[in-house]
C-alpha cells in the first residue's frame, strides 16, 4: 500500500492543519516550533508494531516557519499514521521531546480504537516505573491515526432551528442511553443506539439532546478498582479528551462496519429529520494528558500547548485533572475555533456545552482577562454564527455565573440548582433568592444586559444527585468509586425524609414523589432554559452515588423498567413539559417588572403571602405565591396567554392561600397539585377543577399548586 509512494514538501498554500486528500494523495501538516526534526509513520493495521514507511521530515525541505508538511503520493482516505519528534528534553524549560514517542495528530478526525467498548486488548500499557508513565513504543494498543475523506449523503439535512427560548434540554451519556439490557435496543450503547431512542425523545417532549462527551477518549485510562467488588473501574463519562476532532469509535455498533464519523453523521441526521438539535459537551479546559502520559500534545509542543508554572517542568491546574490547555495562545485558539467549526459545519451538530469554560478565559500565566480572545473569537466566528453556545461558568478556583463573557453565551446557572434545591427542601430563608432563580434570575443577568435565556436552569445534572436521590440520600455515598468517599460535592441540599435511600415505607415514598414532582414543575414554570438529565422523569437512582465518572455498570446505565414501574411519574413530567410548550407566559424573551403592563391590563407578575399581601422578602417563610399576567407573555401582545397563579408550600402542614382575581378576567380553574395522587396531580382541560367563587385554596404540605383563568 505505501511501498512505492512519492513524496514531496506538498502544497505551501494550504492553511489547514492535519490532512489534506487530493487526488493524487495526502498532504499532512503539524505545528511544532520548538522541534528539530519530524517523523511521519505510516501503518498499514491498526495493530501493527512498526511503521510499514517512515518519512524524516528534514527542517530544510519540509518545514515553513513553525509548520511540518509533506505531500505522499497515492495514499488514498483509511491511512493509518503516526508522529515521532526530535528536540530538547528538557521539563525545566517547558520542553517533553523523546524522538520515541509515538504522537498522534492533533487534528486528526478519526483514531483507530476497538468497536467494542471496554476492550482491555487495546488498553494502553502505562510503565508504572517511569515517573512520565510513558507508553511503551510500538505496544499495540497505542491508536493511530485514520485519513478520512469528508465526503457525506446528507440528503438535504436541515438544523431543526429550535428558538433558544423554546429549548428543553435532555441531558445524556451515549452509552448509558440504550445499553441497559432493558433498553431494547439491537445496538445497545451506541450512536445507534440514540436514533432507536428517538421515538422515546419525542413522545417525552424534549427539544434538544446534550450529549456528555463523545470527542475520543479513552474509556481504559483509569486504574482504580471498585474497592467494593474488585470491578475494574473505568473513564465512563469521558471528560478526558484525547482527539478533539474525532468521534469516539467506541460508541460505533459492532455489527456495522461503516468509519466512527459516519455512524456520528447518521445519528445526526436521524435527529434532525425527527426535529431535535443535538449539543455536544466539549472539554477543552483540559486533555488526557493530565495523568503523566504523552500521545499528542505534550509530546508536539508542551510549552505552547499548556499553561506551565513558573517551573516550567510543573503544570497550571486550573482544572483539577492535572493540566490546563493554553487556550488563549494563538495556536490553541486556532486549534478550537477550527474544531467547533468543524464539528459545527461538517458535522451539523447544533451547539457545544463547554466544561469548566472560566478556564477558557484565562491568560497564558492563569490570570482572568476581561476579554478572552478564544471567547470572542468563537462569539464572533461567522461559521459559528447560529451555533448555541452553553458554558459552565466556572473553574476550579474561579466562579462566573453571571458574569461570563461573550455576548451570546448561555450558562449553566449554578445558583439556580442550589437556591432552588435549598428552597424547596426546606430553606425558608431561601424564598427571595428561589423567587428571582424561578424568574429568570435578574439580580445575576440584567446587570450585563442578558436576557431570562441566558439561563441554563436546572436542579440536576450528570455531575450530582438524580432528581430521586436527591429526595432520597442526606448524604453522598461514592464508596464504590475507590476514592475513600472523598470524591464528589458535599454540599448538596439534599433530604431523605426519615430514611437514607430504598425504603418500604409507603408515607416516605409519597413524599419523595410529591417532592419530585415539585422540583420538575418549577423547572419547567421557570423562565429561562431547563435542563434535566436523562431518566430524571422517571426515578432513575445512582444508588447515592453523586460522581458515577467510572462507573460503567447499573449505578449509571439508565433502567428502562423504570418507565414502566414509575409511569405515573413519567406520565405527569410529560403533561408539564408539554404545559410548558403551550404557555408562552412561562417562555418569556425579557424579565418581569412587577410595574403595570398598560392602564388596562395591571402589573406583569404579582407577588403574595398566604394572606394575600405582598411578601416581606427578608423574613424567612415557608410558603409564596405569584400571578403571572397572560398579557406579558410577550412585549408586543403577540403571545397573549391564560393568567397564572402559582403556590409554594415548603412547610410541614396545610396552608389556606389567599386567591386574587384574574387580571384579565375569567375565573380560575386547578390544573396542578402535587399533593394529590396520579391522575388528580395534573388534570387535562375537560377534567380541571373550577375554582369560582372561592377565595381561598388549602394546599397541603411540601406541595405546589397551579391555577389557570379562562375566560
Amino acid at each position: 500500500m505505501t511501498e512505492n509512494t512519492d513524496y514531496s514538501s506538498g502544497y505551501p498554500i494550504s492553511l489547514q492543519y492535519g490532512t489534506i486528500v487530493y487526488p493524487d494523495g495526502v498532504q499532512f501538516r503539524l505545528f511544532s516550533r520548538n522541534a528539530s526534526t519530524v517523523w511521519l509513520m505510516l501503518f498499514d493495521r491498526p495493530g501493527d508494531l512498526q511503521p510499514s514507511k517512515e518519512y524524516e521530515l528534514d527542517p530544510g525541505r519540509f518545514r515553513n516557519g513553525d509548520i511540518w508538511q509533506i505531500f505522499v503520493k497515492g495514499l488514498k482516505p483509511g491511512q493509518l499514521y503516526l508522529y515521532r519528534i526530535k528536540g530538547r528534553y528538557a521539563p525545566a524549560a517547558g520542553h517533553r521531546y523523546d524522538l520515541h514517542q509515538w504522537l498522534l495528530d492533533p487534528y486528526t478526525k478519526a483514531i483507530t480504537r476497538p468497536r467494542k467498548w471496554g476492550d482491555h486488548s487495546f488498553r494502553s500499557n502505562f510503565d508504572l516505573s517511569d515517573k512520565d508513565f510513558k507508553y511503551k513504543l510500538g505496544f499495540q494498543g497505542f491508536p493511530k491515526c485514520v485519513v478520512v475523506n469528508d465526503q457525506y449523503n446528507w440528503e438535504n439535512d436541515k438544523r431543526p432551528g429550535v428558538s433558544i427560548n423554546d429549548m428543553i434540554i435532555y441531558e445524556a451519556h451515549v452509552r448509558g442511553l440504550s445499553v441497559h439490557p432493558s433498553s431494547a435496543t439491537n445496538d445497545p450503547g451506541t450512536y445507534n443506539g440514540v436514533i432507536e431512542k428517538i421515538p422515546y425523545f419525542k413522545e417525552l417532549g424534549i427539544t434538544t439532546l446534550e450529549l456528555l462527551p463523545i470527542q475520543d477518549f479513552n474509556e481504559l485510562e483509569n486504574r482504580k478498582r471498585n474497592p467494593l467488588t474488585g470491578e475494574q473501574l473505568v473513564n465512563y463519562w469521558g471528560y478526558s479528551t484525547g482527539s478533539y476532532f474525532a468521534p469516539n469509535s467506541g460508541y460505533c455498533s459492532g455489527r456495522d462496519d461503516r468509519a466512527p464519523e459516519v455512524q456520528f453523521k447518521d445519528m445526526v441526521k436521524a435527529l434532525h429529520k425527527e426535529g431535535l438539535e443535538i449539543i455536544l459537551d466539549v472539554v477543552f479546559n483540559h486533555t488526557s494528558e493530565g495523568n503523566g502520559v504523552t500521545i499528542s500534545f505534550k509530546g508536539i509542543d508542551n510549552s505552547i500547548y499548556y499553561m506551565l508554572e513558573e517551573d516550567k517542568s510543573k503544570f497550571k491546574n486550573f482544572t483539577g485533572c492535572g493540566n490546563t490547555l493554553n487556550c488563549n495562545h494563538p495556536v490553541v485558539r486556532k486549534l478550537i475555533v477550527s474544531c467547533l467549526e468543524y464539528w459545527y459545519s461538517e458535522m451539523h451538530v447544533d451547539g457545544f456545552r463547554f466544561d469548566l469554560a472560566t478556564s477558557l478565559c484565562r491568560g497564558r500565566k492563569g490570570e482572568l482577562l476581561e476579554n478572552p480572545p478564544l471567547i470572542e473569537e468563537i462569539t464572533e466566528s461567522p461559521v459559528l454564527k447560529n451555533a448555541k453556545l452553553i458554558a459552565e461558568p466556572w473553574d476550579v478556583y474561579s466562579y462566573q455565573v453571571g458574569s461570563f463573557p461573550g455576548r451570546k453565551w448561555m450558562e449553566w446557572n449554578g445558583r439556580y440548582r442550589d437556591d432552588v434545591r435549598a428552597y424547596l427542601n426546606g430553606d425558608t430563608g431561601k424564598r427571595g433568592a428561589f423567587a428571582s432563580r424561578i424568574t429568570g434570575s435578574s439580580d445575576i443577568y440584567w446587570h450585563n444586559g442578558r436576557l431570562p435565556s441566558k439561563s441554563i436552569n436546572f436542579i440536576n445534572s450528570h455531575d450530582g444527585f438524580t432528581l430521586n436521590d436527591l429526595v432520597s440520600y442526606k448524604k453522598k455515598h461514592n464508596h464504590s468509586n475507590g476514592e475513600k468517599n472523598r470524591d464528589g460535592e458535599n454540599n448538596n441540599f439534599s433530604v431523605n425524609f426519615g430514611k437514607e435511600g430504598v425504603t418500604e415505607n409507603i408515607l416516605i415514598r409519597k413524599k419523595r414523589i410529591k417532592q419530585i414532582k415539585n422540583f420538575f414543575t418549577t423547572l419547567m414554570l421557570s423562565q429561562g432554559i431547563p435542563m434535566f438529565p436523562a431518566g430524571d422523569e422517571f426515578q432513575r437512582t445512582q444508588h447515592g452515588n453523586n460522581n458515577p465518572y467510572c462507573q460503567d455498570n447499573e449505578i449509571s446505565w439508565i433502567d428502562w423498567t423504570l418507565r414502566k414501574k414509575n409511569y405515573e411519574l413519567f406520565e405527569y413530567c410529560k403533561k408539564v413539559i408539554r404545559f410548558r410548550k403551550e404557555h408562552p407566559v412561562f417562555r418569556r424573551q425579557q424579565y418581569f417588572t412587577g410595574k403595570l403592563i398598560d392602564n388596562k391590563h395591571g402589573e406583569d407578575i404579582c407577588w403574595f403571602d398566604i394572606d394575600g399581601s405582598p411578601p416581606i422578602w427578608g423574613e424567612p417563610a415557608p410558603t409564596l405565591s405569584y400571578l403571572l399576567n397572560g398579557f406579558s407573555a410577550s412585549l408586543d401582545g403577540s403571545g397573549i396567554d391564560n393568567d397564572m397563579f402559582v403556590m409554594y408550600n415548603t412547610g410541614n402542614r396545610k396552608e389556606s392561600f389567599v386567591i386574587p382575581g384574574p387580571p384579565n378576567g375569567g375565573e380560575w380553574y386547578r390544573i396542578i397539585d402535587t399533593e394529590k395522587e396520579y391522575p388528580g396531580d395534573f388534570l387535562k382541560k375537560d377534567m380541571e377543577k373550577s375554582l369560582k367563587g372561592r377565595k381561598k385554596y388549602a394546599l397541603g404540605p411540601l406541595s405546589m399548586a397551579l391555577l389557570l383563568a379562562r375566560i
